[in-house]
């Protein structure tokens, strides 16, 4: 299991169009991948998961994945809230 906390600094943090693009990268790989926000874990390939954190700008998550792919999967997430979701 790969773990990596992530600080959101787009304007809008995990809300309806970045957590679609998060959802959508987090798809492409195999490893189970999850999100945590203050003590709440939920599915990373779940809109309705990802959602209900009601992740806002500046808050620190942390990513979990675990299997096969987990470092590329780590990676490809780390790159997407880098590049603040290409605003």
């Amino acid at each position: 299991m790969v773990k990596q906390e992530l600080v959101l600094n787009n304007s809008v943090g995990l809300h309806a169009r970045p957590a679609t693009f998060f959802i959508q990268k987090a798809n492409e790989y195999k490893s189970s991948i999850w999100i945590e926000k203050e003590e709440r874990r939920v599915n990373a390939k779940s809109l309705l998961g990802v959602l209900s954190l009601g992740v806002a700008p500046g808050d620190h998550i942390l990513v979990l994945a675990d299997g096969e792919d987990e470092d590329s999967a780590i990676a490809g997430l780390l790159n997407l809230v880098s590049s603040n979701f290409g605003e």
